[in-house]
């Protein structure tokens, strides 16, 4: 996050580490203001920032204005109140503590297999859409190291929102599981929270906590009465500390609404949904 005491923490681990900035290249995994956002802060003008194009222009911030105005526009499409629009953004983390500025280092996209050499390791860049649509994981095949980003975590399940028109998250983001199952892999090292070692068996049980959550929507939508994401988001089960959906901050309930909305389009790929429009808001009704 680009917040005073996350830069203070950084810097001081790396200068624990003795890493110099001036002779350190970044690979930004994906766009969230939790893994690009200080990289205004850290690079260098010597440094090579390492990205994917689709991400690009969200961790560069060129972008910025253009790219909250639509998650705005979309999430009132589907139902997000119009009154709480604006609080909501102004309260999402990703708004707030995201690089907004100009690198003075060099960018570099990188491209799905693409091998990055550094010291004797070699780096393969794999490409998982779905937490976001560029987000890229790295693979060392000799070390049979993975480092999984957001794509793949332990405790806690990844965030996948809906937020662009004609996309599919969830089923990237079930393609891309099955993408990395068989990499050859000892250890993974995620994007956040602690290091574990059996990644298909973690891939499993996201797979299969995602069928949870597909059929708990399922009963939660009728066949003739049209609901609305946000609706649907209120009345389902979210391991929060709050009891009732009034309770929830609303960059929760931000969360939990685009969540809803990429599993919603999933089940309508399954056609075991379909959108119905009321009042000029995306519902969904069961088939």
């Amino acid at each position: 996050m680009n917040r005073p005491e996350c830069e203070e923490a950084l810097k001081n681990a790396l200068l624990k580490l003795d890493v110099d900035l001036s002779n350190t290249d970044f690979l930004i995994t994906h766009m969230h203001a939790d893994h690009s956002g200080l990289i205004g802060k850290l690079s260098t003008p010597q440094s090579t920032v390492y990205c994917t194009q689709e991400d690009a222009p969200y961790i560069l911030g060129t972008n910025w204005d253009e790219f909250w105005l639509q998650e705005a526009q979309y999430a009132k499409k589907y139902g997000f109140p119009i009154n709480a629009l604006s609080n909501a953004i102004q309260k999402h983390p990703g708004y707030k503590y995201a690089f907004k500025g100009k690198l003075s280092a060099k960018v570099k996209f990188v491209e799905d297999g693409e091998v990055l050499n550094y010291d004797g390791f070699a780096f393969q860049c794999i490409k998982t859409p779905g937490h976001t649509k560029g987000i890229v994981c790295l693979y060392e095949p000799n070390l049979k190291l993975f480092f999984s980003s957001d794509h793949v975590l332990k405790d806690i399940t990844p965030n996948i929102s809906a937020a662009y028109e004609n996309e599919n998250p969830l089923k990237q983001y079930l393609d891309s599981l099955d993408k990395v199952y068989n990499l050859n892999v000892k250890t993974v090292l995620p994007g956040h929270r602690r290091i574990f070692y059996n990644l298909q068996k973690r891939i499993d049980e996201l797979k299969e906590h995602h069928k949870d959550r597909l059929n708990e929507i399922l009963s939660l939508i009728d066949p003739k009465i049209p609901k609305s994401p946000y609706e649907i988001a209120s009345k389902m089960h979210w391991d929060i500390k709050y009891k009732n959906w009034e309770d929830f901050p609303i960059a929760q309930k931000w969360f939990a609404h685009s969540e809803a909305i990429a599993h919603l389009l999933y089940l309508v790929e399954l056609h075991k949904a379909k959108i119905a429009t009321l009042n000029d808001t995306y519902c969904f009704l069961k088939t």
